[in-house]
């Protein structure tokens, strides 16, 4: 799950680029942070919404609007793992895992 969503950052503009480094237990995954021309990380802030102790649940006519279309919210769908552009799009709602912007 890990990969997929530094997929999404990737694809989202977000970040530069990453790599995964070692196999089983032992991976980790190396990100390339992007920045602006003046130095300032495109990343501001990112917001982690479902947690163990307490899921986010959201429907396909609820899906929130980050920063007003300036960032992305991430869903675990059951069509795998959807940005809310992509989710409104399909008509298909979710467990909202984060907010990126």
């Amino acid at each position: 799950m890990k990969t997929v969503i530094t997929h999404i950052l990737k694809k989202e503009g977000f970040i530069e680029d990453y790599r995964v480094e070692g196999e089983g237990k032992n991976a980790r995954i190396v990100i390339t942070l992007k920045y602006t021309s003046e130095g300032q990380p495109l990343i501001s802030d990112l917001q982690r919404i479902s947690k163990p102790g307490r899921r986010v649940y959201v429907g396909k006519d609820e899906v929130p609007w980050v920063k007003n279309g300036l960032g992305i919210a991430i869903l675990s769908t059951s069509r795998g793992l959807l940005t809310d552009r992509e989710a409104r799009r399909l008509g298909t709602g979710g467990e909202l895992l984060l907010y990126v912007w």
